[in-house]
């Protein structure tokens, strides 16, 4: 065991946000933490890493052991170049090229830059960078994949499969929690449920574990309306038997129910779309030197379903702001119809209103709304399919958690009936309840979507076309996500295979092998079995390393082993054909 709680409460407020729990931490452990927004995810880690302290409980941690925790949003110092800021939270006997290593997989390749003046999601992976550098027993990661683009949450997943230490972590990212977890602790109404397993066999017990609820709440409430026909008779308390019978009636009343499980029912709420929608005419844009796209054109389909997708920083969001007129194009032109409503979720909340309450700030943008069927819906109805029951409609916005205003958010924009919506990383900070949800209104949309994002799951659910930010151009990919990665992976191998060819020595045809050969050919026989016993023995090292260098060392080691393997069985190839 590293880590306990013994019966911990917390409360924020008056609102429970941990009612007497316990939770145990062991060695090796790949807990996935899960809940909706405001549940208490974050909260639950800063507890288990000292950042808070509960109201009530203990919390129990092993001195031997050492944590590690990247919290959602961090602050740091200003004055500080980013390496030099990374240096002072980690240890002075780690080597310069370990810690540049870790920011350059995270897409920091400006260590001389001032801290101060990194966006906040540069800070975050300058966090995540510090948090996987510490050497330590216990990760705490916070949504560790928000602002990573695939190829660095592809690098994060491989790293803390390999690491043979405890990790809890909080993720919206449905596939990241599958490949990484082996249980996961659900935070719900102030209680945890834990479950084994990854996140779909999460999903499988959770159903099991509802429906065993119900099952015993139909059992109460026939009990106690048996109960009340005994009592309604005229039972008196007379007898023990009587008394105990009545006592047990009594302690079963004041049970309390469990709660319906909230959903949250997005109904399309959306505007009549004409014939012309959004048509973009051969448009480029530069910042300085950097190319971002050029002579890109495009006319978007009333239906259309696209994925946006690239490395962080390629200009993505630009293109977006582009499309919605806050940004001049170098070249080109966008022309939109008059009938066209577009809903525009930006990266960032837009800046709320202090003391502003979450009914007003919704009202702002309208006091009913239409769905498609004709039916309407008020604010406070709309607020409450988005989980704000009616005595949290009037808290202050500054009360809601970052997922709670990002829910807001969200609904604010749905709220003005648009019929094409434009998202920028609209499952950052969700629940994944949230997203699920969610991605059945995308689903049932009734008009076009183009959403950009790195979550892989969501990408997969809603979007059938892509347009794929590389090298200066936005090239438009037909098919899911998934597909396009596989297809690019294969693409990659196909290459390496020709270079690897094209690096072979051309030897001039014979039908007999030479002396010299025949002793290479024998030789062949012999290294190939060992190599191979080597690679073998390396994987299984890698494996149960957790040390980053030492991950780096063996890494090097096995992929020089099998390029050695590689080029052996290619000349052995060779020699054997001539020798026959």
């Amino acid at each position: 065991m590293i880590l306990s709680l013994e019966n911990v409460s917390f409360k924020y407020v008056e609102a429970p946000i941990l009612d007497h729990v316990d939770f145990v931490v062991n060695e090796k452990d790949k807990w996935g933490v899960v809940g909706l927004n405001g549940a208490g995810k974050s909260t639950f880690l800063q507890i288990m890493a000292g950042v808070e302290k509960p109201d009530a409980g203990q919390v129990n941690f092993l001195r031997k052991y050492t944590i590690s925790y990247c919290p959602q949003a961090m602050e740091f110092p200003a004055g500080k170049t980013v390496f030099d800021t990374v240096k002072s939270y980690v240890s002075d006997d780690l080597e310069v090229y370990q810690i540049k290593s870790v920011l350059t997989q995270l897409g920091i390749n400006e260590f001389d830059a001032q801290i101060d003046l990194l966006s906040g999601g540069q800070k975050k992976r300058v966090a995540l960078a510090i948090a996987l550098i510490r050497k330590a027993d216990l990760y705490l990661l916070d949504e560790p994949t928000n602002h990573l683009d695939h190829d660095m949450i592809v690098w994060l997943e491989k790293y803390l499969q390999k690491v043979a230490k405890a990790v809890v972590l909080v993720t919206h990212d449905r596939y990241f929690l599958s490949r990484i977890t082996n249980h996961i602790v659900e935070i719900e109404n102030g209680h945890l449920y834990t479950y084994d397993g990854n996140y779909a066999d999460y999903l499988e017990q959770r159903e099991i574990r509802y429906q065993q609820v119900l099952a015993s709440e139909r059992k109460r409430q026939n009990f106690l309306r048996n109960e009340i026909k005994w009592i309604r008779a005229g039972a008196q308390a007379r007898s023990t038997k009587q008394k105990s019978r009545i006592q047990r009636f009594e302690q079963i009343a004041s049970m309390e129910a469990p709660k319906e499980r909230e959903t949250l029912e997005l109904k399309s709420a959306t505007s009549r779309l004409g014939g012309i929608t959004i048509e973009i005419e051969d448009i480029s844009k530069s910042f300085g030197d950097k190319h971002l796209f050029t002579s890109f054109s495009y006319n978007v389909a009333r239906m259309d379903r696209v994925g946006i997708i690239g490395p962080n920083g390629c200009g993505k969001s630009t293109f977006l702001k582009i499309l919605m007129g806050r940004i001049e194009p170098d070249t080109g032109s966008i022309r939109i119809g008059e009938t066209v409503r577009i809903g525009y979720f930006a990266q960032q909340n837009e800046v709320f209103e202090k003391d502003q309450r979450v009914i007003d700030y919704i009202k702002d943008f309208g006091s009913i709304v239409y769905t498609a069927q004709g039916d309407p819906i008020t604010a406070s109805q709309m607020l409450e399919r988005f989980l704000f029951e009616k005595d949290e409609q009037y808290k202050p916005i500054a009360k809601c958690s970052g997922g709670e205003k990002r829910r807001l958010y969200l609904c604010s924009i749905l709220m003005t009936a648009p019929n094409i919506l434009v998202l920028d990383e609209p499952t950052n900070d969700l629940d994944t309840e949230t997203l699920t949800l969610l991605e059945n209104y995308l689903d049932d949309f009734n008009g076009a979507v183009l959403a950009v994002s790195h979550d892989r799951y969501f990408l997969d659910k809603i979007a059938d076309r892509l347009f794929v930010f590389e090298d200066g151009t936005i090239r438009i990919v037909q098919g899911s996500y998934s597909d396009y990665i596989e297809e690019r992976g294969r693409k990659e191998n196909n290459e390496k295979k020709v270079e690897v060819t094209s690096t072979q020595r051309v030897r001039k045809p014979s039908n007999h092998l030479t002396f010299k050969e025949k002793k290479e050919l024998a030789n062949l026989e012999e290294i190939m079995p060992i190599l191979e016993e080597e690679i073998s023995s390396l994987e299984n090292q890698l494996n149960e390393l957790s040390d980053y260098e030492k991950i780096r060392e063996i890494g090097d080691l096995l992929q020089q082993k099998r390029d050695q393997l590689e080029e052996s069985e290619v000349r052995w190839l060779e020699l054997s054909e001539k020798e026959e």
